[in-house]
């Protein structure tokens, strides 16, 4: 394997660059900075004979030494530089080895610098079985904080559920009786024949019109009032007092700061809004089931529909270490230990 005839550096001064015609080193070196010429050196022109009178002094000068024979470039190895001092074949390599040949100019290509791979979002992991990660991953930390587990979630969500349920009792209590008693004459008639062992639905008592206006009333009633319990305070903190009491929170996935009312009213409304849709058959009792059940199916940050909706992850609160604060005035005077 043969070095293609060229301008390379030469290995014996890597601050000088001579021409390599495929067989050996040609003319005298130039700078390595240098501009060479497109094709071989021109010829040096032969030593002019020594004359009778230079043969007669009394000390002459030695003969300008000429450069030092420098080893060829090793075979493949790459031009722009040298091969480093003492290099050969690894032990149990026969004659012949090296590295691949290649043009001038070929080396192998290095990252520019400061170049470093492309991080993925905050929290994310390559999955389990990625290459470089033995066995399963380290679990994320967003913003260098635990995710909230799903037993916490589920309770901040029960409580959360509770306080809402009694606001509605409250503020939504006589709408629902009244729709009760629009139906109580339907479901009394049903447990009378139900009891005789009739189960015909002839000449059952129907509800009035106004059972399908008070129905609504009731769900707008209790999405503004679920609406007005949650989205001010997930905006300003990321906590209900539901999360409160669990010590959990939402934050964005881009930054540990508030969520913001648009973010917040976002993530509310991919589970809040299906309440208006209980009307349907109870449509919106299965989309919140969905939604809710969500973080067990996702990994690894354990998001819910309505986390995804708004780039959102819910994350532990680490507890607060208060220390005292120190007072030199405290300790008697002398050397500090």
């Amino acid at each position: 394997m043969s070095v293609q005839p060229g301008w390379y550096v030469d290995p014996a001064d890597t601050e000088t660059r001579r021409y390599w015609d495929g067989e050996g080193w040609l003319g005298a070196p130039i700078p390595v900075d240098a501009t060479p010429p497109d094709g071989p050196p021109p010829p040096e022109p032969p030593p002019a004979p020594a004359t009778p009178a230079a043969s007669t002094t009394p000390a002459s000068a030695p003969p300008a030494s000429a450069p030092p024979a420098s080893a060829p470039p090793a075979p493949g190895w790459p031009p722009q530089q040298g091969p480093p001092q003492g290099y050969g074949p690894p032990p149990g390599h026969g004659p012949g080895w090296g590295p691949h040949a290649g043009p001038p100019g070929w080396g192998p290509q290095g990252a520019p610098p400061g170049w470093a791979p492309p991080a993925g979002p905050p929290g994310w992991a390559p999955p389990a079985g990625h290459p470089g990660w033995p066995g399963r991953p380290p679990e994320p930390r967003p913003h260098g904080l635990r995710l909230a587990g799903y037993g916490r979630r589920f309770v901040a969500r029960l409580i959360d559920f509770g306080l809402v349920l009694a606001l509605n009792v409250v503020v939504n209590g006589w709408f629902v009786w009244r729709w009760a008693q629009e139906w109580a004459p339907y479901w009394q008639e049903v447990f009378r024949r139900a009891a005789r062992g009739d189960t015909s639905a002839d000449g059952l008592p129907m509800p009035g019109e106004q059972a399908g206006s008070l129905l609504v009333a009731i769900l707008l009633i209790a999405t503004a009032l679920w609406l007005a319990y949650e989205v001010p305070t997930m905006a300003s903190g990321g906590q209900t007092i539901g999360k409160r009491v669990m010590r959990i929170r939402a934050v964005p996935l881009a930054a540990d700061q508030p969520l913001g009312f648009r973010r917040a009213l976002s993530r509310w409304s991919t589970l809040g809004l299906p309440t208006l849709l209980w009307y349907c058959v109870g449509l919106g009792l299965v989309l919140q089931l969905v939604d809710a059940l969500s973080p067990l199916f996702d990994h690894p940050l354990r998001q819910a529909l309505h986390d995804k909706r708004a780039q959102t992850v819910v994350v532990e609160v680490p507890h607060r270490t208060e220390s005292a604060p120190s007072n030199d005035r405290n300790q008697p005077p002398g050397d500090t230990p």
